[in-house]
């Protein structure tokens, strides 16, 4: 058993800055990442949290907290609590930031007021917002200026910033299913291999799966599997690179056949194979209809 009194700490993160910087775009990348994000927390909960954290040991391995000027006059304590903080454990503060302009423009595309514009205008509440970050920007540890990123550019700089040495930035599905069955239904893209000649049809076969290996010699030597599955690879690698551009986390390929059990389990562990070699991939194999008889 663990010694409790060894356990290491949580990794904290403070994520603030601008409004309309991209804290929820943040936010949400890091979730991605399966940190444990909190929003909008006032400052004085920090140390209450942390302590949560502690108690809860390797539960809560990675702890973000989204905290900004929503909270008025507490705000005003956040540099204080975390030089506070910095002195007990280690901490990382991420802070957003955008020219004027771009956020005015931000701002005006949803329509939406300053959240300390009272009865002033917009600009006037983003100059009294970067007169109070002014400190916090300061000890900063990440700055990410957001002003000619979108949505996507940004979740990829967290992503690249915060993710694990080595973790997968990318998480592909390929899965195996039976058109019978019908397609699946969250499935990015679909192969079909029943241009391949059935093993159902095979009296000393069909007891088998596709997991068999009597099954996979039989499917793999019929022409134009390896062509395909090479084929089918090489042509999926750009995919996937360009999913990774575009911040998509996780996608499905679909390989079917009639009904799940024989050409799509090889087609599916083969494939997996070929691409399991993609930097920042982490790939996995389901058999969806393998159970059906």
């Amino acid at each position: 058993m663990a010694d409790e009194g060894n356990r290491d700490p949580a990794e904290m993160l403070i994520v603030t800055g601008m409004s309309g910087a991209g804290r929820s775009t943040a936010a949400n990348a890091l979730e991605d990442l399966d940190w444990y994000v909190v929003d909008n927390l006032p400052p004085q909960m920090l140390k209450p949290l942390i302590d949560l954290t502690e108690l809860g040991g390797a539960g809560l391995p990675r702890v973000a907290v989204v905290i900004d000027v929503r909270g008025r006059d507490l705000f005003a304590q956040l540099p204080e609590a975390i030089k506070a903080l910095r002195e007990r454990r280690p901490l990382r503060v991420l802070f957003l930031d955008a020219s004027d302009d771009v956020l005015v423009r931000r701002f005006e595309a949803v329509r939406r007021p300053h959240p300390l514009q009272d009865e002033g205008t917009l600009v006037d509440g983003i100059r009294l917002e970067r007169r109070r970050l002014a400190a916090i920007r300061e000890v900063a540890d990440v700055i990410i200026d957001t002003s000619k990123l979108n949505i996507h550019q940004l979740a990829t700089r967290v992503t690249e910033t915060f993710a694990d040495v080595g973790a997968a930035r990318h998480s592909l599905t390929i899965m195996s299913f039976g058109f019978k069955y019908g397609l699946p239904p969250d499935a990015d893209l679909v192969a079909d291999m029943r241009f391949l000649p059935n093993p159902f049809w095979v009296d000393a076969l069909r007891p088998f799966t596709g997991e068999d290996e009597v099954v996979k010699e039989f499917v793999l030597a019929q022409a134009g599997a390896q062509e395909f599955l090479d084929a089918y690879a090489a042509a999926l690698t750009p995919v996937i690179d360009g999913y990774q551009r575009e911040n998509k986390r996780h996608s499905v390929v679909a390989i079917g056949c009639t009904g799940g059990r024989h050409r799509s389990v090889v087609a599916a562990q083969e494939l997996a194979a070929r691409l399991s070699g993609i930097p920042g991939v982490a790939v996995r194999v389901k058999h969806r209809d393998l159970g059906h008889e």
